[in-house]
Protein backbone atom coordinates (compact mmCIF):
# COMPACT_ATOMS: atom_id res chain seq x y z
CA UNK A 1 0.00 0.00 0.00
CA UNK A 2 1.53 3.46 -0.82
CA UNK A 3 1.92 6.17 1.78
CA UNK A 4 1.07 9.31 0.87
CA UNK A 5 2.86 12.04 2.69
CA UNK A 6 3.77 15.83 3.39
CA UNK A 7 3.51 18.08 0.41
CA UNK A 8 1.54 15.06 -1.80
CA UNK A 9 -1.16 14.61 1.09
CA UNK A 10 -1.40 18.75 0.79
CA UNK A 11 -1.98 18.19 -3.33
CA UNK A 12 -4.62 15.43 -2.82
CA UNK A 13 -6.42 17.72 -0.48
CA UNK A 14 -6.37 20.49 -2.34
CA UNK A 15 -7.14 18.51 -5.94
CA UNK A 16 -10.16 17.38 -4.29
CA UNK A 17 -10.92 21.07 -3.05
CA UNK A 18 -11.04 22.54 -6.58
CA UNK A 19 -13.10 19.02 -7.58
CA UNK A 20 -16.11 20.41 -5.00
CA UNK A 21 -16.90 23.00 -8.05
CA UNK A 22 -17.80 20.98 -10.44
CA UNK A 23 -19.22 18.56 -7.43
CA UNK A 24 -21.69 21.09 -6.20
CA UNK A 25 -22.47 22.20 -9.51
CA UNK A 26 -23.39 18.41 -10.43
CA UNK A 27 -25.86 17.64 -7.81
CA UNK A 28 -27.24 21.72 -6.94
CA UNK A 29 -27.67 22.54 -10.81
CA UNK A 30 -27.50 19.06 -13.17
CA UNK A 31 -29.62 16.75 -10.87
CA UNK A 32 -31.19 18.97 -7.70
CA UNK A 33 -30.64 16.74 -5.40
CA UNK A 34 -32.60 17.34 -2.06
CA UNK A 35 -32.42 16.27 1.68
CA UNK A 36 -33.62 12.29 1.91
CA UNK A 37 -33.69 11.26 -1.78
CA UNK A 38 -31.62 8.30 -2.80
CA UNK A 39 -28.37 8.61 -4.29
CA UNK A 40 -26.54 5.60 -6.06
CA UNK A 41 -22.94 6.14 -6.97
CA UNK A 42 -21.81 3.90 -9.56
CA UNK A 43 -18.44 4.13 -10.26
CA UNK A 44 -15.45 1.49 -11.62
CA UNK A 45 -12.23 1.58 -9.46
CA UNK A 46 -10.57 3.79 -12.02
CA UNK A 47 -12.86 6.39 -10.55
CA UNK A 48 -13.44 5.59 -6.90
CA UNK A 49 -11.76 9.29 -6.12
CA UNK A 50 -14.74 11.00 -8.05
CA UNK A 51 -17.16 8.60 -7.06
CA UNK A 52 -16.19 9.63 -3.19
CA UNK A 53 -16.02 13.20 -3.72
CA UNK A 54 -19.72 12.63 -5.15
CA UNK A 55 -21.20 11.37 -2.27
CA UNK A 56 -19.54 13.10 0.12
CA UNK A 57 -20.96 16.13 -0.49
CA UNK A 58 -24.29 14.04 -1.45
CA UNK A 59 -24.04 13.25 2.36
CA UNK A 60 -23.82 16.73 3.23
CA UNK A 61 -27.05 17.32 1.36
CA UNK A 62 -28.81 15.47 3.52
CA UNK A 63 -29.21 12.18 0.26
CA UNK A 64 -29.14 8.72 1.21
CA UNK A 65 -26.11 8.27 -1.13
CA UNK A 66 -24.37 5.03 -1.70
CA UNK A 67 -21.47 4.04 -3.23
CA UNK A 68 -21.39 0.97 -5.55
CA UNK A 69 -17.70 0.22 -6.73
CA UNK A 70 -17.84 -2.03 -10.38
CA UNK A 71 -15.24 -3.87 -12.27
CA UNK A 72 -14.10 -1.53 -15.32
CA UNK A 73 -16.50 -2.61 -18.73
CA UNK A 74 -14.42 -4.11 -20.96
CA UNK A 75 -15.93 -2.06 -23.77
CA UNK A 76 -18.72 0.76 -24.28
CA UNK A 77 -22.06 -0.58 -24.11
CA UNK A 78 -21.70 -3.32 -21.53
CA UNK A 79 -23.67 -4.12 -19.23
CA UNK A 80 -23.33 -2.92 -15.43
CA UNK A 81 -23.54 -6.63 -13.14
CA UNK A 82 -27.05 -7.36 -12.35
CA UNK A 83 -27.58 -6.19 -8.97
CA UNK A 84 -26.22 -2.32 -9.88
CA UNK A 85 -28.94 -2.75 -12.51
CA UNK A 86 -31.49 -3.38 -10.26
CA UNK A 87 -30.70 -0.74 -7.40
CA UNK A 88 -29.93 1.84 -10.58
CA UNK A 89 -34.39 1.08 -10.89
CA UNK A 90 -34.81 2.16 -7.16
CA UNK A 91 -32.98 5.21 -6.97
CA UNK A 92 -34.06 8.45 -7.33
CA UNK A 93 -30.93 10.06 -8.64
CA UNK A 94 -27.79 7.50 -10.39
CA UNK A 95 -24.38 9.06 -10.77
CA UNK A 96 -22.35 6.99 -13.11
CA UNK A 97 -18.27 7.79 -13.10
CA UNK A 98 -17.33 5.23 -15.59
CA UNK A 99 -14.06 4.47 -17.58
CA UNK A 100 -16.15 2.80 -20.60
CA UNK A 101 -19.55 4.11 -21.17
CA UNK A 102 -22.56 2.47 -20.00
CA UNK A 103 -25.01 4.99 -21.48
CA UNK A 104 -26.85 2.88 -23.84
CA UNK A 105 -27.55 -0.13 -22.22
CA UNK A 106 -30.90 -1.64 -20.96
CA UNK A 107 -29.96 -0.48 -16.76
CA UNK A 108 -29.71 3.11 -17.94
CA UNK A 109 -32.79 2.53 -19.94
CA UNK A 110 -34.98 0.93 -17.60
CA UNK A 111 -33.90 3.10 -14.82
CA UNK A 112 -34.93 6.16 -16.64
CA UNK A 113 -38.31 4.27 -17.00
CA UNK A 114 -38.87 3.66 -12.82
CA UNK A 115 -37.95 7.43 -12.68
CA UNK A 116 -34.43 7.86 -11.89
CA UNK A 117 -32.65 11.02 -12.66
CA UNK A 118 -29.23 9.77 -14.25
CA UNK A 119 -26.03 11.90 -15.32
CA UNK A 120 -23.28 9.48 -17.29
CA UNK A 121 -19.57 10.29 -16.66
CA UNK A 122 -17.81 8.21 -18.85
CA UNK A 123 -13.77 8.76 -19.00
CA UNK A 124 -14.35 11.07 -16.64
CA UNK A 125 -11.01 12.58 -15.32
CA UNK A 126 -10.93 14.52 -11.92
CA UNK A 127 -9.71 18.08 -13.83
CA UNK A 128 -12.98 17.12 -15.47
CA UNK A 129 -15.13 18.29 -12.90
CA UNK A 130 -12.54 21.81 -12.19
CA UNK A 131 -12.64 23.70 -15.39
CA UNK A 132 -13.50 22.54 -19.17
CA UNK A 133 -16.63 22.11 -20.17
CA UNK A 134 -18.28 21.88 -16.56
CA UNK A 135 -17.84 25.49 -16.55
CA UNK A 136 -20.71 26.30 -19.01
CA UNK A 137 -23.90 28.07 -18.61
CA UNK A 138 -26.10 24.64 -18.64
CA UNK A 139 -29.72 26.86 -18.27
CA UNK A 140 -28.02 28.99 -20.86
CA UNK A 141 -27.75 26.50 -23.70
CA UNK A 142 -31.12 24.39 -22.59
CA UNK A 143 -33.49 26.63 -24.88
CA UNK A 144 -30.82 26.15 -27.94
CA UNK A 145 -30.20 22.73 -27.31
CA UNK A 146 -34.03 21.64 -27.04
CA UNK A 147 -34.56 23.83 -30.03
CA UNK A 148 -32.71 21.55 -32.16
CA UNK A 149 -33.81 18.39 -30.83
CA UNK A 150 -37.24 19.96 -31.06
CA UNK A 151 -36.26 20.32 -35.03
CA UNK A 152 -35.33 16.85 -35.63
CA UNK A 153 -38.26 15.83 -33.22
CA UNK A 154 -40.70 17.37 -36.38
CA UNK A 155 -38.71 16.17 -39.28
CA UNK A 156 -38.28 13.28 -42.05
CA UNK A 157 -34.99 13.45 -44.14
CA UNK A 158 -31.50 14.63 -42.73
CA UNK A 159 -28.32 15.83 -44.42
CA UNK A 160 -25.27 16.04 -42.80
CA UNK A 161 -22.19 17.81 -45.19
CA UNK A 162 -18.74 19.04 -43.83
CA UNK A 163 -15.67 20.34 -45.85
CA UNK A 164 -14.14 17.27 -46.01
CA UNK A 165 -16.28 15.44 -47.40
CA UNK A 166 -19.10 14.09 -44.61
CA UNK A 167 -22.09 13.64 -47.06
CA UNK A 168 -24.99 11.70 -45.40
CA UNK A 169 -28.57 11.42 -45.45
CA UNK A 170 -31.01 9.53 -43.17
CA UNK A 171 -34.50 9.07 -42.26
CA UNK A 172 -36.21 10.65 -39.00
CA UNK A 173 -39.21 10.34 -39.26
CA UNK A 174 -41.08 9.63 -36.23
CA UNK A 175 -37.92 9.67 -33.74
CA UNK A 176 -37.62 12.00 -31.02
CA UNK A 177 -35.19 14.66 -30.73
CA UNK A 178 -32.78 14.22 -27.48
CA UNK A 179 -31.67 17.48 -25.97
CA UNK A 180 -28.55 15.98 -23.28
CA UNK A 181 -28.06 19.85 -21.45
CA UNK A 182 -26.57 18.19 -18.16
CA UNK A 183 -29.49 18.90 -16.54
CA UNK A 184 -32.32 16.00 -15.91
CA UNK A 185 -35.63 15.39 -14.44
CA UNK A 186 -37.57 12.16 -13.66
CA UNK A 187 -37.23 10.05 -16.29
CA UNK A 188 -34.24 11.69 -17.90
CA UNK A 189 -30.64 10.63 -18.21
CA UNK A 190 -27.94 13.03 -19.59
CA UNK A 191 -24.39 13.15 -20.36
CA UNK A 192 -22.08 15.26 -18.43
CA UNK A 193 -19.93 17.97 -19.59
CA UNK A 194 -21.07 17.48 -23.48
CA UNK A 195 -24.26 19.53 -24.99
CA UNK A 196 -25.51 17.85 -27.53
CA UNK A 197 -28.68 17.21 -29.71
CA UNK A 198 -29.09 14.18 -31.26
CA UNK A 199 -31.30 11.88 -33.39
CA UNK A 200 -31.36 7.93 -33.90
CA UNK A 201 -32.40 7.43 -37.76
CA UNK A 202 -34.47 4.97 -38.88
CA UNK A 203 -33.16 1.62 -39.40
CA UNK A 204 -31.98 0.68 -42.73
CA UNK A 205 -32.22 4.31 -43.92
CA UNK A 206 -28.74 5.94 -43.62
CA UNK A 207 -26.67 6.09 -46.84
CA UNK A 208 -23.70 8.12 -48.19
CA UNK A 209 -19.98 8.64 -46.76
CA UNK A 210 -19.20 9.77 -43.12
CA UNK A 211 -15.42 11.30 -42.82
CA UNK A 212 -14.02 11.85 -39.53
CA UNK A 213 -11.50 14.50 -38.87
CA UNK A 214 -11.89 15.17 -35.30
CA UNK A 215 -11.81 12.27 -32.92
CA UNK A 216 -12.51 8.96 -32.15
CA UNK A 217 -12.71 8.99 -28.47
CA UNK A 218 -12.90 5.40 -27.95
CA UNK A 219 -10.26 2.10 -27.96
CA UNK A 220 -7.36 4.37 -27.17
CA UNK A 221 -7.85 6.04 -30.69
CA UNK A 222 -8.14 9.71 -29.73
CA UNK A 223 -7.76 13.06 -31.67
CA UNK A 224 -6.98 11.71 -34.85
CA UNK A 225 -4.13 12.21 -36.86
CA UNK A 226 -5.79 11.34 -40.43
CA UNK A 227 -9.41 11.59 -41.20
CA UNK A 228 -11.64 8.10 -41.39
CA UNK A 229 -13.66 7.29 -44.27
CA UNK A 230 -16.72 5.32 -43.54
CA UNK A 231 -18.79 4.23 -46.58
CA UNK A 232 -22.55 3.96 -45.40
CA UNK A 233 -25.21 1.84 -47.08
CA UNK A 234 -28.96 1.02 -45.88
CA UNK A 235 -27.54 2.05 -42.25
CA UNK A 236 -24.90 -0.20 -42.47
CA UNK A 237 -20.89 0.98 -42.31
CA UNK A 238 -19.59 -0.97 -45.42
CA UNK A 239 -16.01 0.33 -45.52
CA UNK A 240 -13.69 1.68 -42.87
CA UNK A 241 -10.80 3.31 -44.76
CA UNK A 242 -7.91 5.78 -43.62
CA UNK A 243 -4.57 5.11 -41.51
CA UNK A 244 -3.22 3.38 -38.07
CA UNK A 245 -6.48 4.63 -36.62
CA UNK A 246 -8.99 3.31 -39.08
CA UNK A 247 -7.76 0.12 -38.41
CA UNK A 248 -8.03 -0.05 -35.01
CA UNK A 249 -11.39 0.76 -35.37
CA UNK A 250 -12.43 -1.28 -38.10
CA UNK A 251 -10.66 -4.65 -36.52
CA UNK A 252 -12.61 -3.78 -33.36
CA UNK A 253 -15.88 -3.53 -35.31
CA UNK A 254 -15.12 -7.22 -36.83
CA UNK A 255 -14.18 -8.11 -33.22
CA UNK A 256 -17.82 -8.51 -32.23
CA UNK A 257 -18.83 -10.46 -34.83
CA UNK A 258 -22.31 -8.81 -35.18
CA UNK A 259 -23.86 -6.90 -38.08
CA UNK A 260 -25.26 -4.75 -35.67
CA UNK A 261 -21.70 -3.05 -34.26
CA UNK A 262 -21.43 -1.47 -37.95
CA UNK A 263 -25.87 0.23 -37.70
CA UNK A 264 -25.78 3.86 -38.18
CA UNK A 265 -26.92 4.70 -34.72
CA UNK A 266 -27.08 8.51 -33.86
CA UNK A 267 -26.62 11.80 -35.79
CA UNK A 268 -25.48 14.50 -32.96
CA UNK A 269 -24.41 17.87 -32.86
CA UNK A 270 -22.48 19.78 -30.04
CA UNK A 271 -23.33 22.84 -28.00
CA UNK A 272 -20.74 23.26 -25.08
CA UNK A 273 -19.31 26.81 -25.38
CA UNK A 274 -17.08 25.28 -22.81
CA UNK A 275 -15.77 21.96 -24.37
CA UNK A 276 -12.70 21.37 -25.61
CA UNK A 277 -11.22 19.05 -28.19
CA UNK A 278 -8.89 16.55 -26.30
CA UNK A 279 -9.84 13.12 -27.03
CA UNK A 280 -11.79 12.18 -24.07
CA UNK A 281 -15.57 11.43 -25.39
CA UNK A 282 -17.85 13.89 -23.09
CA UNK A 283 -15.63 16.66 -23.65
CA UNK A 284 -15.14 16.28 -27.20
CA UNK A 285 -18.54 15.23 -28.17
CA UNK A 286 -19.84 18.94 -26.33
CA UNK A 287 -17.25 20.74 -28.72
CA UNK A 288 -19.30 23.71 -30.92
CA UNK A 289 -18.64 23.19 -34.49
CA UNK A 290 -18.71 19.39 -34.63
CA UNK A 291 -21.17 16.95 -35.24
CA UNK A 292 -20.43 12.91 -34.59
CA UNK A 293 -21.99 9.77 -35.79
CA UNK A 294 -22.61 7.03 -33.37
CA UNK A 295 -22.09 3.50 -34.48
CA UNK A 296 -24.13 0.23 -32.32
CA UNK A 297 -26.52 0.43 -30.07
CA UNK A 298 -29.52 3.16 -30.50
CA UNK A 299 -31.53 1.80 -27.89
CA UNK A 300 -31.31 4.97 -25.72
CA UNK A 301 -31.38 7.44 -28.23
CA UNK A 302 -34.91 6.05 -30.13
CA UNK A 303 -33.87 3.25 -32.05
CA UNK A 304 -34.32 -0.34 -31.66
CA UNK A 305 -30.87 -1.55 -31.94
CA UNK A 306 -28.84 -3.50 -29.95
CA UNK A 307 -25.22 -3.78 -30.50
CA UNK A 308 -22.45 -4.53 -28.62
CA UNK A 309 -21.05 -1.55 -28.49
CA UNK A 310 -21.27 2.20 -29.04
CA UNK A 311 -18.73 4.62 -30.15
CA UNK A 312 -19.27 8.33 -32.17
CA UNK A 313 -17.05 9.46 -34.50
CA UNK A 314 -16.39 12.89 -34.71
CA UNK A 315 -16.13 15.61 -37.66
CA UNK A 316 -15.48 19.48 -37.86
CA UNK A 317 -17.77 21.84 -39.53
CA UNK A 318 -20.87 20.17 -39.78
CA UNK A 319 -23.96 21.73 -42.03
CA UNK A 320 -27.23 19.80 -41.16
CA UNK A 321 -30.33 20.62 -43.14
CA UNK A 322 -33.29 19.05 -41.50
CA UNK A 323 -36.05 18.82 -44.54
CA UNK A 324 -33.85 21.29 -46.67
CA UNK A 325 -34.25 24.02 -44.03
CA UNK A 326 -30.27 24.49 -42.58
CA UNK A 327 -30.60 24.10 -38.28
CA UNK A 328 -26.74 23.62 -37.64
CA UNK A 329 -24.38 25.89 -39.93
CA UNK A 330 -20.64 24.79 -38.53
CA UNK A 331 -20.47 26.60 -35.09
CA UNK A 332 -24.12 28.15 -35.40
CA UNK A 333 -27.65 26.52 -34.24
CA UNK A 334 -30.34 27.81 -36.37
CA UNK A 335 -33.10 27.34 -34.39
Amino acid sequence: MRTIQGKELVYVRMKEAQMLKGTKKILDTCVGIKPGESLLVVADMNKETIGQVLVSLALERGAEATLAIITPRTRAGQEPPKAIAEAMKHSDVVLCPVSYSITHTYAVKEAAASGARLLVLTDFTEDMLISGGIEADFAAVKPICKGVAAAFAAGQRVHLTTPAGTDLTMDITGRRGNALYCMVEPGEFSTIPTVEANVSPIEGTANGRIVADASVPYLGIGLLDEPIVLDVRDGFITSITGGRQADILRQDLESHNDKNSFNVAELGVGLNPKCKMIGIMLEDEGVINTAHIGIGTSITLGGVTKAPCHYDVLMWNPRVEVDGKLVIDRDKALV
